[in-house]
């Protein structure tokens, strides 16, 4: 299925109308473009667009809208779902039929804002471990990806009544550390790496919540890992409250990622390939897969 995306040409009648789009097509095929526009008419560059065929449900092309938020794609005749989303932004959806030799005018595609999920009751929400991950990946150098987890921590998150208020703190047990290879998970705890016998913890503390649009949220606060902070951001995705569990119990949940550079923690992996040592590359992704439960109205005490 041959498809193109193309620079947007229009032309215009003298009043200013524009009757269609001006640009080439190859035999047989029609055009699709749509203007991506915010609730408040502004164009959205980098919207995603995503185009799928109805009768065999594959998706035949996807990408993102220009600066302009204008996007374009030549496709063959048939009807299709077109898929708009924006950060903060509820997605849009739509029907189009395309006709061969057709080029209509751009589409206008509103993107309203996104639902506001409920937030948590103010209070101490405390981690609940059975379901909740510390993930981490990294690149092994010169070979595959790293897959690991920490097996051992605790957390919790105090809700204030404003939710930019909030604080949170993760304490992570070094030497819990797991990739599923027992040399290197010896190699990783020791002197060469996060030493955790002078360093058993790893410890973060939020220092700021800022609200992004929607469900998005960034938890600035200190990393602090073998014997050194630095300050760090948590893009965070809140997936909102619920009453679950054998008691009921009131529980929220959220995803957290962070990009890690071990050269700001003094792990320098070049001395280590320096020695003919191999572990991980120089940027950790790290992920926390939360589950918190409602503990008490009082505030949860970070880690000292």
């Amino acid at each position: 299925m041959a498809l193109g995306l193309l620079r947007r040409r229009r032309s215009r009648s003298a009043s200013g109308a524009e009757p269609g789009l001006s640009i080439p097509l190859p035999a047989g095929a029609g055009a699709f473009g749509c203007e991506v526009v915010d609730f408040m008419g502004q164009p959205m560059g980098g919207a995603e667009v995503t185009v799928t065929a109805l009768d065999s449900h594959r998706v035949v092309t996807h990408g993102t809208t220009d600066p302009y938020g204008f996007f374009m794609a030549t496709l063959p005749p048939g009807p299709y779902s077109v898929r708009t989303a924006a950060e903060g932004l509820s997605p849009a959806r739509e029907t189009v039929e395309i006709a061969a030799g057709a080029a209509p005018p751009p589409a206008r595609i509103t993107l309203e804002p996104a639902r506001q999920l409920e937030l948590p009751p103010p209070g101490a929400w405390l981690f609940d471990p059975p379901h909740t991950a510390i993930r981490f990946i990294a690149k092994h150098v010169g070979m595959a990806h790293v897959h690991g987890r920490f097996t051992r921590f605790d957390g919790g998150i105090r809700v204030a009544q404003d939710m930019t208020d909030s604080q949170a703190w993760v304490r992570i047990d070094a030497s819990s550390i797991a990739t599923g290879n027992k040399t290197r998970d010896n190699h990783l705890r020791s002197a060469d790496f996060l030493d955790v016998e002078h360093y058993p913890y790893i410890d973060f503390v939020s220092t700021r919540f800022v609200h992004l649009g929607g469900s998005k949220w960034t938890l600035h606060g200190t990393l602090t890992m073998h014997g050194i902070s630095r300050s760090v951001g948590l893009d965070t995705t809140y997936l909102g409250t619920v009453n679950g569990g054998y008691e009921q119990e009131l529980r929220c949940a959220a995803l957290a990622k962070a990009e890690l550079h071990r050269d700001d923690f003094t792990l320098n992996y070049r001395s280590m390939l320096a020695r003919g040592i191999a572990v991980v590359g120089p940027t950790v992704q790290l992920e926390l897969d939360i589950q918190a439960m409602y503990h008490t109205p009082d505030t949860p005490t970070p880690p000292e």
